[in-house]
């Protein structure tokens, strides 16, 4: 999905934005019909009318978190026969810089109807100053977007760009990659066949099995208990989400709206000794794939928490797992067999404050996950 950088409503104000003359403004409910119909042109060429699940789903994600407010929300640009012609989507978020608490925005979908909008979109865009930000990030960005980004001062995150798949199934996996372009390859009778012959395949290539992590056992657990382990595993960050138990479930609950992935799931990974190292939380879809939101684990623990990770997906049958790259993971995951990356958009991030752009570029940072875009049905429903 296409995504820019959204400046704040205070700013946009300071700009002499939101009066009639440049129309300017915050979303507000009443716009949703109209955003949603852009929407649907702009990323699905539809221009029919919308249904009321796209309607109630922008309103769960872009209205509904804790911190909404206005100017921490998205804004729109009316043309002169007062129509939305563009768009700037965003999420606020929670982080912690350095000690100090911080909204941050999540930018989910920059749209413009067609050149009608580029007068609009264009004005949005001018509204992007790195030295006004606090923090606001992207984890999908296209080219344009990550020109934008670092022209206005913003910089990249080249390794949560990338995104590791690993096969533990390799026919059936090929046939889900493939299944995005041809539905067929993806359909159940095919994954089914393709299942026995990779039966067949790991029996004569063992490595496709994930091994064995010694000394650690994984349990299937609640997302409270993933949530009860996030605090603690996350300080070794300096700049990461500070999930309060109301915006982590309120993150939670919208993420699982994302039935098209399967079912939201936590695994705890415990040493021999019963203690909690690591936690690991995913989208599951039986026989299918496994995508991973979030890892954590105790400092040098990291091999044996992803190491158990995998061996669990590969036990519970899964054809593949897939997530996003984080920088303290490398080494760890790296290590696997079968282990493949791609590019899956830029992860973009703009601030005017130095001590938060020198912790991301110094990879003293944790996002992603249920702190990006990656829970969201905008990127594979509708």
């Amino acid at each position: 999905m296409t995504v820019e950088l959204l400046q704040a409503r205070s700013f946009a104000a300071a700009e002499g934005y939101g009066d009639r003359k440049t129309s300017i403004r915050a979303m507000e409910r009443v716009d949703l019909p109209a955003v949603a119909r852009l929407f649907n042109k702009v990323f699905r060429q539809r221009h029919r009318g919308t249904g009321d699940d796209l309607i109630r789903y922008l309103e769960a994600v872009f209205f509904g978190s804790p911190h909404y407010a206005p100017e921490h929300g998205s804004i729109v640009h009316e043309n002169s026969d007062g129509r939305i012609d563009s768009a700037i989507l965003s999420v606020p978020m929670e982080f912690t810089v350095n000690g100090r608490r911080t909204v941050a925005r999540l930018l989910c979908a920059f749209m413009v109807d067609g050149r009608a909008g580029a007068a609009g979109a264009a004005r949005l865009a001018r509204t992007v100053r790195a030295a006004r930000q606090e923090m606001c990030f992207s984890d999908s960005s296209s080219p344009v977007s990550a020109d934008h980004c670092t022209a206005g001062g913003g910089i990249i995150l080249p390794i949560q760009s990338l995104e590791w798949r690993r096969a533990f199934r390799p026919l059936a996996a090929a046939a889900l990659l493939a299944g995005r372009k041809m539905p067929l390859l993806a359909s159940r009778p095919v994954i089914g066949a393709l299942g026995w012959v990779d039966r067949v395949l790991r029996r004569w290539r063992p490595s496709l099995k994930a091994e064995f992590a010694a000394g650690c056992s994984t349990e299937a657990s609640s997302l409270d208990a993933f949530f009860e382990c996030a605090a603690p595993m996350l300080e070794r960050f300096s700049v990461r989400p500070n999930w309060s138990k109301r915006e982590f479930d309120w993150l939670a609950s919208v993420a699982s709206l994302n039935r098209s992935l399967g079912t939201l799931q936590c695994g705890i990974v415990r040493s021999d000794d019963g203690r909690a190292i690591g936690a690991f939380l995913f989208f599951g879809k039986a026989k299918r794939a496994a995508h991973v939101l979030n890892i954590l684990c105790e400092a040098g623990r990291e091999l044996d928490v992803t190491t158990a990770m995998f061996r669990s997906i590969d036990k519970d049958g899964y054809a593949v797992a897939a997530g996003m790259g984080q920088p303290f993971l490398m080494n760890a995951i790296s290590r696997q067999r079968w282990l493949s990356f791609r590019h899956r958009g830029y992860f973009c991030m703009v601030t005017r404050h130095a001590d938060l752009k020198e912790a991301a570029l110094a990879n003293d940072i944790y996002i992603g996950g249920l702190a990006s875009e990656s829970w969201s049905r905008l990127l594979t429903d509708f």
